[in-house]
């Protein structure tokens, strides 16, 4: 590794360590919007047990988020943001 590439990935870590100590701020954030589940599920024309199964969830996770009462996390969430956005790409990858 060329010491050029070396320092700057030595800077990356010494700012990454900064951050998480809460003494410097990232200099961009990426923050997902919560999905409208029931939105989404009905843009599809699903019931809640075939959206379920379409998205690989157990109807309960499915009916917790649609009431509120939990939130989808991680890639749920982001999965969700694709099936609302691009409701093709998800029919065509699961081959529905």
């Amino acid at each position: 590794m060329k010491q050029e590439m070396f320092n700057e990935l030595l800077e990356s870590v010494k700012q990454a360590g900064q951050i998480r100590k809460g003494l410097a701020e990232p200099s961009r954030r990426i923050v997902i919007e919560e999905p409208d589940v029931v939105k989404i599920r009905q843009k599809y024309k699903m019931n809640q047990q075939e959206f379920a199964a379409l998205l690989g969830i157990s109807i309960g996770t499915l009916r917790n988020w649609e009431q509120g009462r939990r939130k989808p996390q991680g890639p749920a969430k982001v999965l969700l943001k694709i099936a609302e956005k691009k409701p093709k790409a998800i029919l065509e990858s699961l081959a529905v």
